[in-house]
């Protein structure tokens, strides 16, 4: 079902200060992930207590991404993106004044919940304002190109300020970031309430996965998240086998996600010409191809150039599974729909490091990345089957 059209496209500016507000508050979060484990580290903690703290980030998401769709679909963009400005900034500004683990665990789940919340209300502003597949394809490309720079900006950021100032002073520049988010923003302007038929109310999420396109779209966006797990997991322990220094195996993740952010600068050009079922397709036989490929690549330029391709290829799948949720799914419940796509995406993060972890443990890791090459090429079949929903491209 497509998006009823709205009398105007959202102008390029208003977009552009949503994408700032975005990276703003997601580097908030991003620099907390990257400062919070230092300084538990610090203070003496284990690297299991290093990585309960971590998985809280994603935690918080997974239970309130339901409840915080519906409440984005009855308010709209700015009450929930208010609210959410309040708990990053208490999140970080309790860090800054009580920088002890327990509370380190409090500003994870109030920061990470925070970042989720104010998604899935830019995400829903941005595809009611757009105006057929076309824009829908522009604007997530944009969109998404804000957590991209906000991982870049928020951990390099907080690292200066930790060598410089310590970890107090880079605990109060992250607890300002997302009161810049507000003013960027306030100004927006809400779009028109949408009329909700009766009965409605009643509706039950599980009525949405009900629907054989929702379904596929659900198992398509779960089996790429796992990619990107897999990757962040994998290449380490394999440049570790190597012999390969930190920095080169850091270079390699980089140039992952230099190649994902490019792909989506140059996806709103080509937009009217590509169809998202085939380019979702695409990307997971890519990706499959890659994953078989990777673990036989012993240099760090053969990995390097294959984490380029692998970033290429799964940057570009993001916009399009946006745009196609934003197609099939009923206007009034588009908020609840990302709720359930954010709370999947978020709980294989927490589970799937497990459960890789004691599989490469057991049968080892290139046999995780044949695995998981192997679903995911699989996967193409029901990305394929999308088709039938979408709309053609205006001309």
């Amino acid at each position: 079902m497509s998006p009823a059209p709205l009398a105007t496209p959202t102008p390029r500016f208003a977009l552009a200060r949503l994408i700032a507000g975005q990276i703003c508050l997601h580097a908030c979060m991003a620099g907390m992930r990257m400062a919070a484990p230092l300084l538990a580290l610090r203070e003496g903690f284990s690297a299991l207590a290093v990585g309960f703290l971590l998985a809280l980030f994603a935690l918080t998401q997974v239970f309130l991404a339901l409840p915080a769709g519906r409440y984005v679909d009855r308010h709209g963009l700015k009450r929930p993106v208010a609210l959410c400005v309040v708990a990053a900034f208490l999140g970080a500004g309790l860090a800054l004044l009580f920088p002890r683990f327990e509370v380190l665990c409090l500003s994870a789940l109030m920061t990470g919940g925070a970042t989720g919340v104010a998604s899935i209300s830019l995400q829903r502003h941005v595809g009611r304002a757009a105006q057929g597949a076309t824009e829908l394809k522009k604007v997530f490309s944009w969109l998404a190109i804000g957590p991209a720079v906000s991982n870049f900006i928020g951990p390099l950021a907080a690292g200066l300020l930790i060598d410089h100032g310590g970890f107090r002073a880079a605990f109060l520049f992250l607890a300002l970031l997302p009161l810049a988010t507000w003013l960027w923003v306030r100004h927006t302007e809400e779009l028109p309430p949408l009329v909700v038929q009766p009965g409605a109310a009643t509706q039950q999420t599980l009525d949405l996965l009900r629907e054989p396109l929702m379904r596929r779209l659900m198992l398509v966006n779960w089996l790429l998240s796992s990619c990107w797990d897999v990757h962040t997991f994998v290449v380490p322990v394999l440049g570790y086998e190597r012999g390969f220094s930190a920095s080169t195996i850091g270079a390699i993740l980089g140039a992952f996600a230099i190649a994902a952010t490019l792909v989506r600068v140059v996806m709103p050009v080509f937009a009217a010409r590509v169809h998202e079922w085939v380019v979702v397709s695409a990307a997971m036989l890519i990706t499959a191809l890659l994953f078989v490929l990777y673990p036989f690549m012993v240099s760090a330029p053969a990995m390097g150039l294959c984490s380029v391709l692998l970033g290429l290829a799964l940057g570009s799948v993001q916009p399009m599974i946006m745009s196609t949720l934003h197609q099939i799914t009923p206007p009034a419940r588009h908020g609840e729909a990302l709720g359930l796509r954010l709370m999947a995406i978020n709980a294989s993060s927490v589970l799937m490091p497990l459960l890789f972890g004691t599989a490469g443990a057991v049968v080892g890791v290139s046999v995780v990345f044949w695995s998981v090459g192997l679903a995911v090429g699989a996967g193409a079949r029901p990305a394929w089957l999308l088709r039938p929903a979408l709309p053609a491209a205006p001309p």
